[in-house]
């Protein structure tokens, strides 16, 4: 399933924030990757070594946010019990308004 038809945020990230992500041999385990709390409307802000990607509306968002960053083979699961996301505001479940 691509970003558009899933209805993902993600589809409108810039190619070029894309390529500064993931180039410049930053392995996965070294990015920086911060959820934030859910806003008004339920999304949750994404930045990624200090990028903001933009607004994630649920898990699918964010996983695909990833996957434009580098992280190809991640999927829903490895996002829920990843050590290298700081979950700001709830965990991987929290996606409720505020």
């Amino acid at each position: 399933m691509d970003a558009a038809s899933a209805g993902c945020a993600a589809a409108w990230l810039p190619d070029a924030a894309v390529r500064g992500l993931s180039q410049g041999g930053v392995m996965a385990a070294e990015r920086v990757i911060v959820v934030y709390p859910p806003d008004e409307m339920g999304g949750r802000r994404v930045r990624v070594d200090g990028t903001i990607l933009g607004r994630a509306q649920d898990l699918r968002d964010l996983t695909e946010y990833l996957r434009r960053v580098g992280l190809e083979s991640i999927d829903d699961l490895d996002v829920v019990r990843s050590p290298l996301i700081e979950w700001r505001g709830g965990g991987p479940e929290d996606w409720d308004p505020v």
